[in-house]
């Protein structure tokens, strides 16, 4: 069996936007993304997207850092030859759990899969993320047909 890993930078900013990096000049220690590339199919596994675009928080709400986070793991998956679909599996951290939150949430979530196409999923409460203000992180496991093959 051929097994080839990559690891794939997105950003080209090091510190991924976070303040205690970018403080000191450092970069993260982690990949955006590891693909496994098998012979017919690869496998994504996402490190967690936050709603922020260009280092800066999508909003205050819910609702806005959730559809730039859905925006910012469909920019992944594009680049890498996916889409959407393609998810099998999301970890959602949120820092407030209220019924409003789990609505707004799941809201934006049916906005982005197809009725009855939704992945495996995980919602866990946090006390904070790492970007102050920071609402919602979510990171994505991936199945890739194999090019060519539908």
């Amino acid at each position: 069996m051929t097994l080839k890993i990559q690891h794939v930078p997105v950003s080209g900013d090091p510190s991924q936007g976070i303040d205690a990096l970018k403080k000191q000049a450092a970069s993260v220690a982690y990949s955006d993304c590891v693909r496994v590339d098998l012979p017919d199919h690869s496998l994504l596994y996402i490190s967690g997207k936050m709603g922020a675009k260009d280092g800066v928080l999508a909003g205050r709400t819910m609702v806005e850092q959730a559809r730039q986070v859905m925006e910012n793991l469909k920019a992944v998956l594009v680049k890498q030859g996916g889409t959407l679909e393609n998810i099998v599996r999301l970890r959602i951290y949120v820092t407030q759990i209220d019924s409003a939150s789990i609505r707004d949430v799941h809201a934006v979530r049916a906005e982005y899969f197809a009725p009855g196409k939704f992945p495996a999923s995980t919602l866990v409460k946090v006390d904070d993320l790492v970007r102050d203000g920071g609402l919602i992180e979510m990171e994505a496991d991936v199945v890739l047909p194999a090019p060519g093959s539908t």
